[in-house]
């Protein structure tokens, strides 16, 4: 199985701390969250125009809510880790994740189980990055696919997908649209 997802977080830095985490299944369900336990005083104007501006959910305090194995919740690290790992035990198969240019993003993602050793054993722990099958697609360097607009990828293969930029579920469902049409036309 799987699973597309993205993260945003307070800076490219290595104390760095989760803001929201967003992933899609290949069948569709979903899992988003926001967390409360960010480092605030990392947040600069860009952070916060282009990211805190886009989460969505305006109620302060934790919470969940599940409908037809679509999650969103809203809490600390230690809730939402919690929540995730529920999430996908009900999945019950082997779990690949996939992500672009997901340096940061699996390096959080595994942070949120403790460490890669406390990982479930169905999930792998190595990543799929799309940056690599755009450059192979495109058949240019990983450098020149990094900045190649993921919309215009979209906008290019008639994709469309509903949502603003830089919020985490929006670009993790990016993700997916764009490895299916890649693996589709490949």
């Amino acid at each position: 199985m799987n699973i597309f997802f993205d993260t945003e977080f307070t800076g490219l830095h290595k104390n760095t701390t989760l803001i929201s985490i967003g992933l899609i299944s290949e069948t569709g369900k979903t899992f988003y969250a926001e967390f409360t336990d960010y480092n605030h005083t990392q947040i600069d104007n860009w952070i916060q125009k282009n990211v805190i501006n886009n989460l969505q959910f305006n109620q302060s305090g934790a919470f969940l809510n599940s409908r037809d194995s679509n999650i969103e919740v809203k809490g600390t690290k230690q809730y939402i880790s919690k929540h995730l790992k529920e999430w996908l035990d009900s999945f019950n198969e082997r779990i690949q994740f996939v992500s672009d240019v997901c340096h940061y993003d699996m390096v959080l993602l595994i942070d949120l189980f403790g460490s890669a050793f406390d990982l479930p054993m169905y999930v792998n722990p190595a990543c799929h990055d799309i940056n690599q099958d755009i450059a192979r697609y495109f058949n240019i360097q990983e450098s020149a696919a990094f900045n190649l607009s993921r919309e215009k990828i979209l906008d290019d293969f008639e994709v469309n997908i509903e949502g603003d930029k830089h919020n985490s579920l929006y670009d993790a469902k990016v993700i997916g649209a764009i490895y299916n049409e890649i693996i589709e036309h490949e």
